[in-house]
């Protein structure tokens, strides 16, 4: 048999060479950068990285991210926004046009020998020997880990695997994987050992509905046990269910940055009338001043102010007008980051 070559080392994990490996703000340009005494809270800091390709494309334009440590940060944007890049900047597998970023409080590039074994990631797929077995290639993981103890390798590899519910199909060749169990055998190599930042880069990408709440559950748990996780995602149901804060990239450039409470609170409330007499509610709803009032149907609706919904529903009373229910509704989050990006986001998943 033909020895393969190498695979690709996409985001390899925790190894000791860089060649194998908050409050809400909107910004239109570059962000304003954490301040010293924030640092050493967060897990990811970036000050105005960029990134341009020798074609002269502009992919990631004075990016300023501040991820807190502890968190499960939502790293979110249409597809070629700029988010892999991103990461692939951040682990020090592409080299930043300009611009500066730290990785648990230790400057980068400088830095990546004694940081990246603190570090777990999933870049751009899983990658790794067709011919070797998933514990195998785990195994090839583990010995790439200059700090890791080869006296509790096969302890660690079992672990990992049991995790990600491969242990059955450990001994199986990865040829016979199917795109799901690459991309559990690429989450189990980023949890060989325990980190303190773990990158994953659609960690759900080919999961079936079973296996993507699995994994939404393991990154649960393993923010539970203190870890800050970053993922990148362009799935809605990724970031309600499991994120705490979120980052929203749109052109290579940040237009979001908050805790999730903070995206949502972005979003005017409206008010929502329905009435047989919509002609009149509108009229009345114009009058005090609500604007991009709309009808349709028996139904009108109008951006709130400083308005009371009870006051507006008692003088629509006042004027003879029949209000059959009356409500306030919000954005959805999908409505806002149709607003932020001008695209909209995959809400499956």
């Amino acid at each position: 048999m033909t020895a393969e070559p190498p695979p690709p080392q996409p985001g390899q994990i925790g190894t000791d060479s860089a060649a194998s490996v908050a409050s809400g703000r909107t910004a239109a340009g570059p962000a304003e950068a954490a301040s010293p005494a924030e640092a050493g809270q967060l897990a990811i800091e970036t000050r105005g990285l960029s990134k341009r390709f020798r074609s002269g494309q502009l992919a990631v334009s004075e990016l300023s991210l501040a991820v807190p440590r502890g968190s499960v940060y939502g790293f979110l944007g249409p597809n070629g926004s700029g988010k892999t890049t991103t990461i692939r900047m951040l682990l020090g597998l592409v080299q930043p046009t300009s611009g500066s970023h730290r990785l648990l409080d230790v400057p980068m590039p400088g830095g990546l020998n004694a940081v990246l074994p603190k570090v777990g990631s999933l870049v751009e797929g899983p990658a790794f020997y067709s011919f070797l077995s998933g514990r195998a290639n785990l195994g090839r993981c583990d010995a790439a880990d200059r700090t890791a103890d080869p006296r509790t390798a096969a302890a660690r590899i079992g672990e990992a695997l049991e995790r990600v519910g491969l242990s059955a199909a450990a001994a199986k060749h990865y040829r016979a994987y199917s795109l799901g169990m690459k991309q559990r055998l690429a989450l189990a190599a980023s949890m060989l050992r325990p980190r303190e930042l773990v990158i994953l880069d659609e960690p759900t990408n080919g999961l079936d509905p079973q296996g993507t709440r699995e994994v939404r559950g393991l990154i649960r748990q393993v923010a539970a046990d203190g870890t800050t996780v970053f993922v990148s995602s362009h799935l809605l149901a990724e970031v309600e269910q499991i994120c705490s804060h979120v980052g929203v990239m749109r052109a290579g450039q940040l237009v979001f940055e908050g805790t999730l409470a903070d995206l949502r609170s972005r979003g005017a409330a409206r008010i929502l009338v329905r009435t047989t007499e919509t002609s009149m509610a509108a009229k009345v709803l114009g009058g005090l001043g609500l604007a991009d009032v709309q009808v349709a149907g028996r139904e009108v609706t109008g951006q709130l102010g400083e308005q009371a919904p009870e006051d507006i529903c008692a003088c629509l009373v006042h004027e003879g007008i029949p209000v059959a229910g009356l409500e306030t509704p919000r954005a959805s989050l999908e409505d806002l980051f149709v607003e932020l990006t001008g695209e909209g986001f995959d809400v499956n998943g």
